[in-house]
């Protein structure tokens, strides 16, 4: 299971929690919560199925500016698709 704290400033307006969850329903194997005493979500997944890219963007096309509550996740990174050069 794959854990993230989002911490948005705004979020605990109700007009903004009913677009969050439009947004995060469609999601497959995404669960969360909104803490709206303390403007956090709380996200959880079975897998990777975003980027924490695609996750800011979520927040940022509501209008929120989302900062992430600790480490991310490294399974939430994006994968380079390209390999390292070694020298030697």
């Amino acid at each position: 299971m794959i854990e993230v704290e989002i911490y948005a400033a705004g979020v605990r307006n109700l007009e903004r929690i009913l677009e969050l969850d439009h947004e995060l329903e469609a999601v497959p194997g995404l669960r969360y919560k909104v803490d709206p005493n303390h403007d956090i979500v709380y996200l959880d997944f079975d897998e990777p199925t975003l980027t924490i890219q695609e996750i800011r963007a979520i927040f940022r096309k509501l209008g929120l500016e989302p900062r992430v509550v600790g480490a991310v996740p490294s399974d939430l990174n994006p994968k380079s698709k390209t390999q390292p050069l070694r020298v030697g």
